[in-house]
């Protein structure tokens, strides 16, 4: 379920009293002590907008550091199939933190949606990618065929860019929009040519014969790098700064253990997605994790990230995605390094 421009119009103009909650510091189970100190004032709850990515979103779930971190807080956990359905969660006021990729984030602040980011869970590099049939060898020859993607997804963006580079528009493909497990369905029946997906559907579009056009990281390459993001709404970082950092410190916790550990990051981020350790570490090898620290500098949160969304604004612009960009300042003052910075400094 990815969003139309006109649900986010209705979704919008009703109320936006978005939910709040919050969250902090702490935990134990298989990694370092988290940096952050206990946060001075938690929510009663904090509904989080998670999918099934192999990242350390999955190992903070999985090990229940914000639970530990926030014991008088109740922490919902809520499975989304792709960043376009947490645009309208967000947009109906029913999470608090989300993650989405850079895409439907650059399309949500276009909206604009009232959230801001607060951290980077990786850069996506492999872990996103153009799968095809085995008698499909280049780009160019998926004139008129079946491609399915999650429309509104960074999937979605990365398609329309590898299209675009290889001289071919939307309307020469057949673009099927479909969540990552009804393409790994689709794919297995034989309904598609193609796929742009990620991890862990990926792997099974690989398993099942299909084999890499292009990935997200050849995207990078070509000035389009992607992201999977942290979204807060500002009413809830406004309320529970001190959750926010908390939250922060528990990612950066993970990006932390899967340094030190990858064997038992992989075992976590294994256990929710009912996989082995050994078939979700190459897959969390595709992504690139970045500390609180690494994080705040020129390149990510402290500007380059900022652009990066004006540029997927504008890209989804050029190509009828969305109806308009905002001013260059929207997108970076929904930048903010300060929780990171207050984890990683």
């Amino acid at each position: 379920m990815t969003p139309r421009p006109f649900l986010l119009a209705l979704l919008l103009a009703g109320t936006l009293a978005l939910a709040a909650c919050g969250s902090d510091d702490g935990g134990s189970a298989g990694g370092a002590q988290a940096d952050a100190k206990p946060a001075t004032s938690a929510p009663k709850k904090i509904t989080i907008a998670y999918q099934a990515i192999p990242n350390g979103d999955l190992v903070v779930k999985h090990e229940q550091w914000l639970e530990k971190a926030l014991p008088g807080t109740e922490i919902d956990w809520k499975l989304f199939d792709s960043g376009g359905s947490v645009n309208e969660a967000v947009a109906g006021g029913s999470v608090d933190i989300g993650l989405a990729g850079s895409s439907p984030v650059a399309r949500g602040l276009s909206q604009p949606l009232p959230y801001e980011v607060p951290w980077i869970h990786d850069v996506i590099g492999k872990a996103e990618a153009l799968v095809v049939k085995k008698d499909i060898t280049s780009i160019d020859q998926l004139k008129g065929k079946k491609v399915a993607t999650p429309l509104a997804s960074t999937s979605h963006y990365s398609l329309l860019a590898a299209l675009q580079g290889a001289g071919l528009s939307a309307k020469d493909v057949k673009v099927i929009d479909a969540e990552p497990d009804d393409i790994a369905a689709a794919w297995s029946r034989g309904d598609i040519d193609g796929a742009y997906v990620w991890n862990p559907n990926l792997a099974k579009l690989i398993k099942d014969g299909g084999h890499v056009l292009i990935s997200s990281a050849d995207l990078a390459q070509q000035g389009k790098t992607t992201y999977d993001l942290a979204v807060v709404t500002k009413d809830f970082a406004s309320k529970y700064p001190d959750a926010v950092k908390t939250w922060v410190a528990q990612q950066d916790r993970a990006v932390k253990l899967f340094r030190s550990d990858p064997n038992a990051a992989a075992t976590a981020v294994g256990a929710e997605l009912n996989v082995g350790a050994e078939e979700v570490l190459p897959q969390m090898k595709d992504l690139i994790f970045l500390t609180a620290a690494e994080q705040t500098g020129a390149d990510y949160l402290g500007g380059g990230l900022a652009k990066n969304l004006l540029a997927a604004a504008e890209f989804n612009k050029s190509l009828a995605q969305i109806p308009k960009v905002q001013p260059e300042a929207s997108y970076a003052s929904a930048v903010d390094a300060t929780f990171a910075s207050a984890v990683g400094g």
